[in-house]
């Protein structure tokens, strides 16, 4: 009999791939590498909030 695997708290990741201009890319990375350094929060939790934010922004 196989054990199932320990439930975690954290959500499947999904990769989403985004198209944009050289200039976005680098303000993006220093924006989260400031918010990511200030906080100490992990990487994938400032993309997250970034999507969720946008998310609400266009009332989706």
């Amino acid at each position: 009999m196989s054990e199932k695997p320990a439930a975690t708290d954290q959500p499947l990741l999904v990769e989403l791939k985004l198209q944009i201009p050289q200039e976005l890319v680098s303000a993006y990375q220093r924006c989260s590498w400031l918010i990511i350094h200030e906080t100490g929060r992990k990487p994938v939790e400032v993309m997250a909030e970034m999507v969720h934010d946008f998310l609400i922004k266009h009332g989706c």
